[in-house]
C-alpha cells in the first residue's frame, strides 16, 4: 500500500509496565505494544470476572491454531463458571480448566503448539498452560503479570517450546492487577496458590474489535 492509498487506522497503544526488576532498556523494548484492531489480523473478546471485564485482542495471523481453538471453547459456553485457579503474583494468573468445586472440566484434543510464532510472554500477553508435553495445550490459558523469559520460545525441543502467546489484554490490566493480588492458599487438591475465595469467568464472549478502539 502506497501512501496515496493510506486511510485513517485506528492503533491501540499498549503500554505495559513491567515489574520494578526490569531494566529500563526492558521497559523501552518489550513492553510497548501497537496493534492495529481495523487490520483484520485480530478476533477480540469480553472476560466476565467476579472482579470485573478484561478486553483482549487474539492474533488470528500469528496463533492461528490457538486462536481458533479458544474460540471454540469460548463458543461452545465451556468458559462459563471456570475460575482462575493458579494466582502468582509477580508471574502470572491461570483459569479455565477447573470448576468452582475444583473438578476438571472435560476438554478436547490437544493443539499444536505454536511459540514459535514471535510473540513474547510480556505483561498483558494471553498464553496457553500446558503439561511439560509441549504439545500439549487444550483449554486453560493464563495472562502474564511479568516479562516471563523463560516461557518463551527458544528451540524445538521439550526444554524450549516455550508457551505459545495467542493475543493481549487491551482493555482491564486493572482487573489483572485486581486478581494477582489476592490471597491464593492451598485448596481441594490443589496444593497452593488457589485464590482463597473463588474468582469465577461468568462468560467469555467474541466482541467486535471495533468497540475497543480509542
Amino acid at each position: 500500500m502506497t501512501i496515496f492509498k493510506l486511510l485513517p487506522i485506528f492503533f491501540v497503544t499498549l503500554f505495559l509496565l513491567a515489574c520494578s526488576d526490569l531494566s529500563d532498556k526492558d521497559k523501552q523494548s518489550a513492553n510497548k505494544l501497537i496493534i492495529d484492531l481495523e487490520s483484520g489480523n485480530y478476533q477480540c473478546i469480553r472476560m466476565e470476572t467476579t472482579l470485573g471485564s478484561i478486553y483482549l485482542a487474539l492474533d488470528k495471523v500469528k496463533a492461528p491454531v490457538t486462536v481458533k481453538n479458544f474460540m471454540d471453547y469460548t463458543h461452545s459456553g465451556f468458559y462459563e463458571g471456570t475460575i482462575f485457579h493458579r494466582v502468582i503474583d509477580g508471574f502470572m494468573i491461570q483459569g479455565g480448566g477447573w470448576t468452582t468445586d475444583l473438578e476438571r472440566k472435560e476438554t478436547g484434543e490437544p493443539i499444536l503448539n505454536e511459540a514459535d510464532n514471535g510473540l513474547k510472554n510480556i505483561p498483558g500477553s494471553i498464553a496457553m498452560a500446558r503439561t511439560m508435553e509441549p504439545h500439549s495445550a487444550t483449554a486453560q490459558f493464563f495472562i502474564n503479570i511479568n516479562n516471563n523469559r523463560e516461557l518463551n520460545h527458544t528451540q524445538k525441543t521439550t526444554r524450549g517450546w516455550g508457551y505459545t502467546v495467542f493475543g493481549q489484554v487491551i482493555n482491564g490490566m486493572n482487573v489483572v492487577d485486581k486478581i494477582r493480588q489476592v490471597p491464593t492458599g492451598p485448596k481441594g487438591m490443589l496444593p497452593q496458590d488457589v485464590p482463597i475465595d473463588d474468582i469465577i469467568i461468568n462468560n467469555v464472549s467474541e466482541i467486535n474489535c471495533a468497540s475497543l478502539k480509542k
